[in-house]
């Protein structure tokens, strides 16, 4: 193919076609990569986590009448689609009500979070108005998302949930917090200055829940959850929900927990099943935007979500793509949460069909009419790859996950397919059939 077949052309065929349509050389390559590895091995790009937390509770109870929850509660859970619980569910529920430490190491998709919010609503009094229950997310929209799921698990039960994050009004705050709410779900750093106003009271607090605590200890909030944890009474049960067991998250594990449950989820257990996976190889990180372009002709969109790894690459592609005649809302972490909320309602309630994100949003929204997600970056942490395109990120209930990927990415997405036992294939000429 000459050079100047190579370079890439606005809106003709015969560069979608180049770059969807197999090509020996590229294939080649690809596979002898993914030959090389076994399963098990470590990456540069991914360095595998030594699996130093095992399970040492093995009572197991399949579904939720077993579990002797309140019958409000048992409606709540029915009313909200959950017919059977899942591993982690199964395991984890059961030993949180009986107010035992619980460790909950499982990847996205497993049903951590109604693990925990229903564990947390069977211990709570609703006669009792103060605050019984703490939790604690890395995002302003994963506490938003965690609060939807526990509001609607304790629909019957009567009781407030409050969001405890930054960018609301300090005194609208205060105010919400003094009428009282059972349940509080907030990032770090709002509920420690709730605390230190003596506005959110920890005397009736009965459960401390800790999720993504890997993600939180990595964004260095350890400090401030530290904070917390000497202003809470001693006899709190804590509740730990991670995906991996770094050192940080083990250290930090045996300070303030006392002997607790540990239960693991095996990632061979998880499931991308219903989700087609596909690459496509634009060689050049120059040429993703026409290729992007070129799919976009090509594929009707209703809503899709574009998964980038910066910032700058965000707002780069939203202006690329409103240039194009797009109607696009983009979120990242240096927006305001006024300015976010805005994105997300514009998003979700159709007025734009393309939101734009970073990994910010991998846990914290659920829009189920998106069939289609981007990643217009691989994820730089493995993990999020699931967040991103799996049932737990709640992007995705069936349908397509499209790679933009380079020469440099080859061996990044085999490990990918190595970490999560699956496929991802070239994508066919014929995608539209997969919608």
């Amino acid at each position: 193919m000459s050079q100047e077949n190579n370079k890439p052309k606005r809106g003709g065929e015969r560069r979608y076609r180049r770059v969807v349509s197999p090509r020996k050389q590229q294939n080649n390559q690809f596979n002898k990569s993914s030959s090389k590895r076994r399963e098990g091995q470590s990456s540069k790009y991914y360095p595998e986590e030594k699996k130093v937390v095992e399970s040492n509770y093995d009572q197991i109870h399949e579904s939720f009448d077993q579990m002797g929850l309140k019958d409000d509660l048992l409606h709540g859970i029915i009313s909200n689609r959950y017919k059977y619980p899942s591993k982690i569910q199964q395991k984890a529920i059961v030993p949180i009500v009986k107010g035992r430490d619980v460790i909950a190491q499982a990847q996205s998709g497993s049903g951590k979070t109604a693990t925990f919010s229903i564990g947390a609503l069977e211990r709570i009094d609703p006669k009792l108005n103060k605050t019984q229950a703490l939790i604690l997310s890395p995002t302003r929209e994963q506490v938003q998302e965690t609060a939807r799921v526990v509001r609607g698990l304790g629909e019957f039960l009567k009781i407030n949930v409050h969001c405890c994050i930054g960018g609301v009004p300090i005194e609208a705050e205060m105010k919400k917090l003094r009428k009282g709410a059972h349940i509080v779900v907030g990032t770090p750093g709002r509920v420690i200055h709730m605390m230190e106003e003596h506005v959110l009271k920890t005397k009736d607090i009965k459960t401390f829940i800790l999720d993504e605590a890997d993600e939180m200890l990595s964004r260095g909030l350890k400090e401030t959850i530290y904070k917390i944890f000497q202003i809470l009474d001693s006899n709190t049960q804590v509740v730990l929900s991670s995906a991996t067991m770094p050192s940080s998250v083990r250290k930090f594990t045996s300070k303030v927990m006392r002997d607790p449950i540990k239960i693991l989820v095996q990632k061979k257990e998880l499931s991308l099943e219903g989700i087609k996976q596909f690459y496509v190889d634009v060689e050049n990180e120059s040429w993703k935007f026409q290729t992007l372009l070129d799919l976009y002709k090509v594929i009707n969109i209703t809503q899709t979500v574009i998964f980038c790894n910066t910032k700058e690459v965000v707002e780069e592609l939203k202006y690329k793509l409103n240039e194009e005649g797009y109607t696009v809302s983009s979120i990242h972490g240096e927006m305001e949460q006024e300015q976010r909320n805005v994105m997300m309602k514009e998003f979700s309630s159709g007025s734009s069909r393309i939101l734009i994100t970073t990994d910010l949003l991998v846990h914290g929204i659920n829009v189920g009419q998106i069939s289609l997600v981007t990643n217009y970056n691989l994820p730089t942490n493995r993990e999020n790859y699931l967040h991103r395109i799996g049932r737990g990120g709640n992007f995705v209930r069936k349908g397509v996950a499209i790679n933009l990927i380079t020469r440099d990415d080859i061996e990044v997405l085999r490990d990918l397919e190595n970490f999560y036992d699956t496929k991802i294939e070239e994508m066919p000429i014929n995608i539209l059939d997969y919608l």
